[in-house]
């Protein structure tokens, strides 16, 4: 019974379960690249020891003396080349010409000789842009023992502390031009030379030491094919380059026998079958300037204790007296009394101080000018006279100023102009610039000559002129500045510096050529004007002389005189 009614008991609702739904296979994720597949492992390399990093070791005030040395003036100016010109091969040429053709005419003059000089220029055979540059002369000569000194060492010759005139000043030039020469193309110099007549000619080869600034003679040997008297040929093989026209050696030689009448130049261009010859105009050797000594206006306070501690005078007194020039003995002595200073005290025990109150004491005192026959200029006539010989022109005119002071030193502008005949009308101006007698070819910008003629006012004389430019016209315009000591800008010597006193003194000579230029204008207008008033009048004569014989009722003959004295009184008019 039990088991029945466990049979037949209710069962329970057994409720199925919902088949699961089918789970979808994902998709597998995207294999990463660095992740999936690895490389196989290479075989490491022995790890290598790393070198230490090497300690920046600080420098001492040891360490920086020990890398201290002296530095060479020639070394200097070997890696500063373009300080003394020989920036470009063009301009090389150019400068190491000049500076042998200078030192040469220097030579002759004050050896009192009539200077005769030969420049070549010879291609190296083979070699682009090398030259042999051959400068020769029929002065004095130069002994044997000058010879490496003068041409082997910068900073070395006899004018630098001479208060003279002269072309070369600071004992530079023609050694830097070897030197040139020997960086180019690693040739020495060659120098022949014969002092006297008597001697025999003697031929040396140099180079310069640029280390030490010294000499080095690597041959010398006797020179039996020289056959002039007396006088040197130096020949510097250099990298160059010649071209012709403006800022070039013909440029160059032309400029200087203008501004050099009494030197006959022979020139031999590159590649020219007949020599250049520049005739001397005047036979007549410059005067020889007189050496002076420095001015006191001039001298600064360094300068000024440097000559008392080496004076060899026994009191302040005859110190200022020996040391300088104009400077009498009341003038001394007024000096040390308005400085405070014993006119007897030694000179050697001056001290800084007193050395100042001397100093301003000068610059006080009245004290004359510096005498002026330590400059020579060319003169008025010899200015013609060059710019006739290069120049073809209508009208000439030249100045020569009184002589003026610049910080003591003397010094004299002379101007000159040349108008018309063959040159340029639409043109501007030509301006040919010298200092001491030596053209200045560059830098005309920085130049005070040029500035001074630019900002002279030409229109006030006739001529066209654009604000801050040259004037217009047919006009060569000369300016020649000499002194003891020409400011130049730079060791190159290329243009004057803009000190007031030598503008000032520019810029009245060129007012005083402008007046006469102004002068020649207006009276070749007036006689233009007065030529064409003629003309038109001479023009109707005719017609009048057949009025007059109608109305007077003359006879052919009669119309004839009438038409003839109108002319003749014509005529009259227009030369009163």
């Amino acid at each position: 019974m039990a088991v029945r009614k466990a049979r037949g008991a209710k069962r329970k609702k057994v409720t199925k379960r919902k088949p699961a739904k089918r789970a979808t296979r994902k998709k597998p994720a995207a294999r990463k690249k660095s992740a999936t597949r690895k490389k196989p492992a290479t075989r490491k390399k022995p790890a290598t020891r790393k070198k230490p990093a090497t300690r920046r070791t600080k420098a001492t005030a040891e360490s920086m003396a020990k890398r201290q040395r002296e530095i060479s003036v020639s070394e200097f100016f070997a890696k500063n080349r373009h300080l003394l010109g020989f920036d470009n091969p063009r301009k090389a040429l150019l400068t190491t010409i000049k500076e042998a053709v200078d030192n040469s005419i220097d030579a002759c003059e004050e050896a009192e000789i009539l200077p005769d000089l030969l420049v070549e220029i010879t291609p190296v055979e083979g070699e682009d842009e090398r030259f042999v540059v051959a400068v020769e002369d029929n002065g004095p000569g130069i002994v044997k023992a000058q010879v490496g000194k003068i041409f082997g060492k910068l900073l070395y010759g006899s004018k630098f502390h001479s208060m003279k005139q002269s072309r070369g000043q600071q004992g530079i030039g023609i050694s830097a031009a070897g030197m040139y020469g020997q960086l180019t193309t690693g040739k020495p110099m060659r120098i022949t030379t014969r002092p006297s007549k008597s001697g025999k000619a003697l031929r040396m080869e140099v180079r310069i030491d640029t280390a030490r600034n010294r000499p080095e003679v690597m041959r010398e040997r006797e020179a039996k094919t020289f056959r002039k008297g007396s006088g040197t040929r130096v020949e510097i093989q250099l990298e160059g380059r010649y071209l012709k026209g403006k800022q070039s050696v013909d440029e160059y030689l032309q400029q200087t026998a203008m501004a050099n009448p009494h030197v006959s130049i022979t020139y031999q261009g590159p590649g020219e079958d007949e020599p250049v010859v520049f005739k001397r105009a005047s036979q007549r050797i410059p005067d020889p300037a007189r050496e002076i000594k420095p001015h006191p206006h001039g001298v600064e306070l360094g300068v000024l204790a440097r000559l008392l501690k080496g004076s060899p005078a026994r009191t302040v007194k005859g110190a200022l007296q020996d040391a300088f020039s104009r400077v009498s003995s009341a003038v001394a002595g007024a000096i040390c009394d308005a400085a405070g200073v014993s006119t007897k005290a030694r000179p050697g025990a001056i001290a800084n101080r007193e050395a100042d109150l001397l100093y301003k004491a000068i610059r006080k005192t009245r004290i004359m000018s510096p005498a002026t026959d330590c400059v020579v200029p060319i003169g008025q006539e010899l200015v013609l006279e060059g710019l006739k010989k290069e120049v073809d022109a209508d009208l000439f005119t030249a100045v020569t100023r009184p002589p003026a002071v610049y910080r003591g030193n003397p010094f004299v502008v002379e101007a000159g102009i040349a108008w018309g005949g063959n040159l340029p009308a639409d043109d501007l101006a030509r301006v040919i610039r010298f200092a001491n007698r030596v053209p200045l070819l560059y830098q005309p910008g920085a130049c005070a000559i040029s500035k001074s003629i630019v900002g002279t006012t030409w229109k006030n004389y006739g001529l066209q002129q654009s604000r801050g430019a040259l004037p217009v016209g047919p006009l060569v315009i000369f300016v020649h500045v000499a002194s003891v000591w020409v400011p130049f800008t730079s060791e190159s010597k290329e243009a004057v510096a803009h000190y007031p006193e030598i503008v000032k003194e520019i810029r009245l000579a060129l007012n005083e050529c402008g007046r006469k230029l102004g002068a020649f204008l207006s009276r070749r207008r007036r006689e233009a004007d007065e030529a064409k008033k003629v003309d038109y009048i001479s023009k109707y004569l005719p017609q009048i002389g057949i009025a007059l014989q109608e109305i007077l009722e003359l006879s052919d003959v009669q119309t004839t005189r009438a038409v003839n004295k109108l002319e003749d009184v014509l005529e009259r008019s227009r030369k009163h």
